[in-house]
């Protein structure tokens, strides 16, 4: 790439046709005051330095921002210039439109940068994020937990008494479909980006690891106070919604180089799957192309590794710095699997943490700093049991995943300078119809579905009181259907041999049927209605819901955008006070 310094021209009589065709930050972009990102002008065609101008609310940018951009004559792989600015900050709030000329034409964006209370709100924030977490997932979870009678749950999740609410737009940069990268980056930065994009926004370069920078929830308390970090989640700690907290690529499939951006930011506890990231690639079952070893410069930066629940309980009760739990070299086995039917590869890791265990001791672990912590809990498999549309699964994580909320709950008993933040970061197009009744005559299963007053109540039980069904596959249970799916055989019944995979690709690179479910008796093929390029259900572009109590969940209202919920966050534990 080649890239000249250059002094930028602040005139307005220019030569040249480009113009430029992106500005980030983005048009309405909301930036903590003093909290550094990365501005860059992209313009559409080759132009000289001379013929470039860049003004912020009419004023040279290098007198606003303190120092002059970099002028890149020609991106590498595009034909056409851009300007650069790493680490710009405002450090005082306002409107900004900021103007880029090049020619006769003129791009122009306005930013919001906004301070924070000048006094803290809450002490600690827990940060729970159901991936995927939709109305149907509380509505089964609730029903398959607690049951009903005549018309009433007979009990309550954890979730259903927090007295803030707020309807969450997910929408991308780039398309109204989303993922779990940008949109937990939204929550964790206050920018939206692109698809796959994780604290950066997304620019035409080739490389995923140039993009324009913008300061990642972690880094602004890194930067503003002493507070300590937590990231746990039932997923690879590399994976997108934790690599959020910490993370700046276009990929989220960089993952290795993710494992690099966690130590750097080093959060006091990180506890979930996804150590083949950590080893080099000469151990067995590395998924890193180099040989830097993560897990010993881990330890070298001072934190104890638990490898087990034996391990972590061991970390929890001696410990008194940093813990690295890694439990699984990819995502951990799912509850259902875990503890009670011992599928998956629970055989071959049988003594992995579940997401309560792991929530009480980050919780423990953080509560020891005096100025407080910030920590993300994921229930990361409510989403990865319902892209296959397993959807027992993704109820008993639902389940689990309202458990741990119910531990922080309990922190907030003693702790009422806690925040309590639970929300989804999309949906998936899940509803419950009704029941499938083993014992309906009809010679199809579809005979079995019972609508209406024909569905009467599942017949779940928990005689143990643990909070989950004794029994999954029950004579009447939950009729749970999606709105999209690729070509499948719809077995009507859960998966007690491991979780479902419900298309395979054939020799034209196409997802077709899974014929391991053919023969399942009253098995039904269903055409599916996706490309046939998607293997497994997908998100639905329906806002979430967000839940809030403690301390600062008044902040919660209405509709909000995802980048909304980070003002809230920085507001309640006071990042940028406002100063008179």
């Amino acid at each position: 790439m080649r890239r000249l310094l250059a002094a930028l021209a602040l005139s307005t009589a220019l030569a040249g046709t480009a113009g430029a065709t992106a500005i980030y930050p983005l048009d309405r972009a909301t930036i903590l005051a003093g909290s550094p990102f990365d501005l860059k002008v992209e313009f559409d065609k080759e132009v000289q330095p001379q013929d470039v101008s860049i003004t912020i609310n009419g004023q040279p940018v290098e007198q606003v921002l303190g120092k002059k951009p970099d002028f890149i004559a020609k991106e590498e792989g595009v034909n056409a210039s851009a300007v650069l600015l790493r680490a710009a900050a405002f450090p005082k709030p306002g409107t900004y439109k900021v103007e880029a000329k090049a020619g006769g034409e003129t791009k122009t964006v306005t930013w919001d940068v906004y301070a924070t209370a000048a006094t803290p709100k809450a002490k600690n924030v827990i940060f729970f994020l159901g991936d995927g977490l939709s109305v149907a997932h509380r509505t089964g979870a609730r029903l398959m937990s607690k049951g009903m009678t005549e018309g009433k749950a007979n009990g309550r999740l954890n979730i259903d008494d927090f007295e803030r609410m707020a309807f969450i737009g997910t929408s991308s940069t780039n398309a109204i479909a989303t993922d779990s990268a940008n949109t937990m980056s939204a929550y964790m930065t206050g920018h939206k980006t692109a698809v796959n994009a994780l604290g950066v926004y997304a620019d035409r370069t080739k490389s995923t690891l140039d993009d324009p920078k913008v300061e990642t929830i972690a880094e602004a308390i890194r930067r503003t106070s002493k507070k300590s970090v937590g990231i746990v989640t039932g997923a690879e700690v590399e994976d997108a919604t934790p690599a959020a907290v910490v993370a700046h690529t276009r990929a989220r499939a960089d993952k290795a180089d993710i494992v690099g951006m966690m130590l750097d930011v080093k959060p006091d506890v990180v506890l979930g799957g996804g150590s083949a990231y950590f080893l080099p690639k000469t151990t067995p079952g590395s998924k890193r192309k180099d040989d830097k070893d993560y897990i010993q410069l881990f330890k070298d930066a001072g934190y104890t590794l638990a490898t087990d629940k034996t391990e972590l309980a061991s970390a929890a009760g001696t410990n008194t710095g940093k813990i690295l739990g890694l439990f699984h070299p990819a995502n951990m086995d799912v509850t259902l699997d875990r503890e009670f039917l011992k599928k998956g590869t629970v055989e071959k890791f049988p003594n992995q943490p579940g997401l309560v265990e792991m929530t009480k001791v980050a919780l423990n672990q953080l509560a020891k700093n005096p100025d407080g912590f910030f920590l993300m809990v994921e229930g990361a498999s409510i989403d990865k049991m319902s892209h296959p549309m397993d959807w027992e699964r993704a109820l008993f994580e639902t389940i689990e995943f309202d458990q741990a909320v119910g531990v922080g709950i309990e922190f907030l008993k003693t702790h009422p300078d806690t925040l309590i933040v639970v929300t989804g970061d999309h949906t998936h197009g899940i509803s419950i119809i009704g029941t499938i009744d083993d014992n309906k005559p009809g010679p199809d299963m579809r005979d079995k579905v019972g609508v209406y007053a024909d569905a009467g109540f599942p017949n779940y039980e928990d005689k143990n009181g643990d909070g989950f069904p004794d029994k999954v596959d029950v004579s009447r249970r939950l009729a749970v259907f999606a709105s999209n799916y690729p070509d499948y055989y719809e077995t009507w019944r859960p998966k007690m041999d491991g979780p479902f995979d419900p298309a395979v690709q054939n020799e034209k690179k196409q997802y077709v049927a899974n014929e391991a479910y053919k023969n399942v008796p009253g098995a039904t093929f269903r055409e599916g209605n996706l490309p046939r390029s998607a293997d497994t259900a997908v998100h639905a572009v329906d806002d979430v819901v967000l839940q809030a109590t403690g301390a600062g969940a008044d902040g919660f209202k209405g509709y909000m955008e995802e980048s909304d919920v980070y003002r809230v966050l920085v507001d309640v534990m006071a990042l940028a006070p406002a100063k008179n």
